[in-house]
């Protein structure tokens, strides 16, 4: 998986200077659906495959890594093939109370929409997309390094994505390697975006989103002493109520894949062995 954040940010969009608090026009309608209500079948704890895209837009030639970019037609087109097999998307927090608080989830098979470092064409596109079939997503928020002037999304737009239900979690404070900082730059990265964010949305930020797939024992530790529930890797597979929270599996999407070959390959996936956790990576 190649940087999206920091130097691959700045690749993708010029970084600089430009307010997170300034609202971009909506480019389109968002639609704002209710959720589907829980079924009434009995009880059980699910296992869900966790969906990872970054900008929803076409690459624009030349683009340094056109894998990262789906457009917001195939999108859509990729979740309305998921929902005509029957899965329903979920948070991360719903799964987790689904596996340890006894929560039933909305009916079909569950599965988490997540979306990395923030960029605006997830609130422009994905938001609709979504919203179409009553469904909401995650937004994993690099808290710097992608301004609302080149390319970011807006703390305005973060709290529209909050108000119709979508989950904000986190990539840290500026999607750096996190194996390769000292104890008191990763606690930085960790503990400070989550503190901020929680601040500023009033939101718990319960879930990690590890830049780049990379983590080994002292990450988790510092995510751990953080107050984190766990995280993500780029490794795929199912995440299951057994696994280690802190080493859930996670499929990146590209644009290769046609809307029935993303549900063949997340139905195929579905027996693969879960990510190392305790340091591996």
């Amino acid at each position: 998986m190649l940087v999206v954040g920091g130097v691959g940010a700045a690749a993708l969009f010029a970084t600089g200077g430009g307010s997170h608090d300034k609202p971009a026009p909506r480019l389109v309608a968002r639609a704002g659906h209710p959720r589907t209500h829980a079924c009434l079948a009995p009880y059980h704890r699910e296992r869900a495959p966790i969906l990872e895209y970054h900008v929803i837009s076409q690459a624009p030639a030349g683009a340094p890594f056109p894998l990262l970019y789906v457009s917001a037609s195939l999108l859509a087109t990729q979740m309305e093939a998921l929902a005509a097999a029957d899965y329903h998307a979920v948070t991360l927090n719903e799964l987790w109370a689904n596996w340890h608080q006894h929560r039933r989830l909305p009916c079909g098979k569950p599965i988490v929409i997540s979306f990395d470092n923030g960029y605006e064409t997830q609130f422009q596109y994905a938001e609709p997309a979504l919203a179409r079939l009553g469904w909401v997503g995650v937004e994993n928020l690099q808290v710097t390094g992608l301004s609302w002037a080149n390319g970011g999304i807006s703390h305005h737009e973060i709290r529209e994505l909050i108000k119709d239900g979508w989950e904000l979690d986190t990539q840290g404070w500026s999607h750096a390697s996190l194996v390769d900082e000292s104890p008191s730059g990763l606690r930085y990265q960790v503990e400070h975006a989550r503190h901020y964010l929680r601040k500023h949305f009033r939101v718990p930020v319960n879930w990690f989103c590890y830049p780049s797939g990379e983590y080994n024992a002292s990450v988790i530790a510092e995510l751990q002493a953080a107050g984190f529930r766990g995280s993500t890797t780029e490794v795929n597979g199912w995440a299951g109520p057994e696994d280690d929270p802190f080493a859930l599996p996670r499929l990146e999407v590209q644009p290769t894949m046609s809307p029935q070959g993303l549900v063949q390959t997340v139905a195929e996936m579905r027996d693969d062995p879960p990510p190392g956790g305790s340091g591996e990576h």
